[in-house]
């Protein structure tokens, strides 16, 4: 099967589900989290998951477990974007579907028992801030893009840690959704599901990344989102406000909202400065680079909202 054929039929996919989406009213209306003042079409980073099942075909079955994992979360995430679910279910089905990650990576022998624990919260917590991050147009879309293209030079280059066809078709479904969201008026968003299994599929590339080189700084291929989501909870802490509510305190909203930045702009910023990292990592792959990344975000952030989160606070105000 050639990548032209899995193309068109990951795009044919992605158009029939559009039918499905505008036949059963799966709409994303203006709200508290998102930056979008249109009803669009919700649930097209479905497109993901697909991509995902026609590797999975295609590669004669490989990672049986991971892919149910990620079957699992797509569903419920799915189902929450149709109709919401209570947090507690969706975060037990989180960890259910991260456990079975964690055994297709062989995270379940007798000497890595201790990591499980860690790394349930840590992975389960950086999908949700994908999550988080999901609020403008092509934001998820290229972020993902960059990240993809830094694993799959480093598949071939550097040390093969996956199918790097998988990295492909990934792309590729990526690629197609990106085709109607990355735009100023978009086709769709991604929806929870889209954003939550394009997390748990390159938590999974990065996870075998991790331990095939037993090195953690691989990391800093998710260090923007890393750092935004992080500070973005630290902050709301430090503000008394319930971090489980919906808001529009990350980077990127303010940008969006108060600035008045196109949407388009404001990801390609997010993209750019990940792509930057990621090459600075592959130059130099040690942990001082990655400490180094991750300082000049933090600073960035802070410097940026010292200047920029008043016009939050003033817009809010004005509102009430």
């Amino acid at each position: 099967m050639s990548y032209i054929v899995i193309t068109l039929s990951i795009l044919a996919l992605e158009l029939l589900y559009f039918r499905i989406a505008d036949r059963f009213n799966i709409i994303d209306k203006p709200s508290e989290r998102g930056s979008s003042k249109d009803v669009t079409l919700r649930g097209g980073g479905i497109v993901f998951f697909f991509g995902a099942l026609v590797y999975f075909v295609y590669s004669g079955w490989q990672y049986p477990w991971f892919i149910a994992g990620l079957t699992l979360v797509s569903v419920v995430s799915f189902w929450d974007d149709v109709r919401s679910l209570s947090p507690r279910f969706r975060l037990l089905m989180q960890f259910t579907g991260m456990l079975l990650m964690f055994y297709q990576l062989g995270m379940f022998t007798a000497d890595r028992w201790w990591m499980i624990a860690v790394a349930l919260v840590v992975c389960t917590g950086a999908m949700n801030i994908f999550n988080f991050m999901d609020g403008i147009n092509g934001i998820t879309g290229g972020y993902a893009l960059v990240v993809l293209a830094a694993l799959g030079y480093v598949d071939m280059r550097v040390t093969q840690f996956v199918d790097v066809r998988f990295i492909f078709i990934t792309a590729i479904a990526v690629a197609v959704f990106c085709f109607f969201n990355f735009r100023t008026k978009a086709k769709c968003f991604a929806g929870d599901i889209g954003s939550v299994s394009v997390a748990f599929i390159l938590l999974f590339y990065i996870g075998r990344l991790v331990l095939h080189t037993q090195d953690l700084s691989w990391f800093a291929f998710l260090a923007v989102y890393g750092v935004d989501g992080c500070l973005t909870i630290i902050h709301r802490l430090m503000l008394h406000e319930n971090v489980s509510l919906p808001h529009r305190k990350h980077a990127y909203q303010i940008m969006a909202n108060e600035l008045r930045i196109p949407h388009v702009v404001v990801s390609l910023i997010y993209i750019s400065v990940q792509g930057i990292a990621c090459i600075c990592f592959i130059l130099s792959p040690r942990y001082p680079t990655f400490l180094l990344i991750v300082t000049v975000l933090v600073v960035m952030y802070i410097l940026f909202m010292k200047k920029y989160f008043r016009l939050h606070q003033t817009g809010r105000r004005q509102i009430s």
